[in-house]
This record gives C-alpha cells, structure tokens and sequence, in this order.
C-alpha cells in the first residue's frame, strides 16, 4: 500500500505547486497567501509518504484529498483534479492493501511449505 499511496502524493506535490502558480495569476488572492497555502499542502504531501504506516497516516490522506478538491473555489481546475487524485487515493489504498493482504498470505504459504518449496 505504501508505494501506491506515496506515488500518488508525490504526484500531488507537483499539482498542488502548479495550482500554486495558477493561482498568482488570480488578483483577489495574495501571492504570500497563496505560497504559504500552497507550501503547507506540499510539505504534508511529502510528511505522508513517511507517515503511511503509522495511525492516521491514511486518514491524513483522505484530509489532503478534501482539501484539494475544496481548492477548486479558487482555482476551478483542482475540483476536476482534486476529484481525479481522490479516486487514485481511494484506488492506491484500496488495491495497496490487497496486494499487502495478498504478498502476506503468499509468504506464509511458502513458510509453511519448508525451504525446499521455491
């Protein structure tokens, strides 16, 4: 599930930094406004991909998630982006724990099975 969670939130950090600069070009916003936003999102987009496996590391996720499709009142673009990377999150969370659930079961059938099973 990490590796499907933390790919996603890296491609956030790039969305969000680009969201950023669309929206210094918005007059009603301040630039300092915008960066401090903008920055907080993408340090806890990196924070989380070290934070997957502890308690409320998903949870987090699923706030950054909310928080990037509530970021389309300012630039309208992220609802359609924010709503494209939650369905990826739900997706990387979902099948991650699948896969784990699956590698899991696996590796203790071929403990089970000896050391001449290969």
């Amino acid at each position: 599930m990490r590796v499907l969670c933390s790919s996603t939130l890296i491609g956030e950090f790039f969305v969000i930094g680009f969201a950023g600069l669309v929206a210094m070009k918005d007059d009603g916003l301040a630039t300092s406004t915008v960066w401090w936003v903008c920055g907080v999102a993408m340090v806890l987009s990196v924070l989380l991909c070290g934070m997957l496996t502890r308690p409320g590391g998903v949870q987090l996720g699923w706030a950054l998630q909310a928080g990037l499709i509530l970021s389309g009142f300012f630039v309208p673009t992220m609802f359609f982006l924010g709503a494209v990377f939650a369905g990826l999150w739900w997706a990387s969370v979902h099948y991650g724990r699948r896969i784990d659930e699956t590698k899991a079961r696996w590796a203790a059938a071929q403990a089970s099975a000896g050391p001449d099973a290969a």
